[in-house]
């Protein structure tokens, strides 16, 4: 039996809607940073994400600064995630950039923008 070269279709499909998901919520919260950041954040009450009241209850305590690197760190996740959903168009996605094999499902779904496995990301770091 050959090793698998690539995720077929329905297994990308998959993935798209789990990015998809990711990336809704990461544009939420990335939106909310910034109406902190400007001071437009209204107490609202369907407020229910954990980043919501954290951002609400330490925002008084919260210097700018850490809000401008969180806000900077959900910029590149939502890169990352926008870049995965090209590669599933392309049909590259889950695709080791190393070792060219298929990176396990597990990690894709833990992490669905990796463009390494854990072997690589760690021979990567030695």
């Amino acid at each position: 039996m050959t090793e698998k070269t690539h995720y077929s279709d329905e297994e990308l499909e998959e993935f798209r809607n789990i990015i998809n998901e990711k990336l809704a919520l990461a544009k939420r919260d990335y939106e909310q940073m910034m109406k902190v950041l400007m001071n437009q954040d209204g107490n609202d009450v369907d407020d229910t994400s954990p980043t919501y009241k954290i951002l609400e209850e330490g925002s008084a305590a919260q210097s700018k600064e850490e809000i401008i690197q969180l806000a900077s760190r959900q910029q590149k996740f939502i890169a990352g995630l926008e870049a995965a959903l090209m590669r599933i168009k392309n049909k590259t996605y889950g695709i080791d950039r190393i070792t060219g094999k298929l990176i396990p499902k597990e990690r894709l779904r833990a992490v669905p923008h990796a463009t390494l496995s854990v072997e690589s990301k760690q021979n990567r770091k030695k």
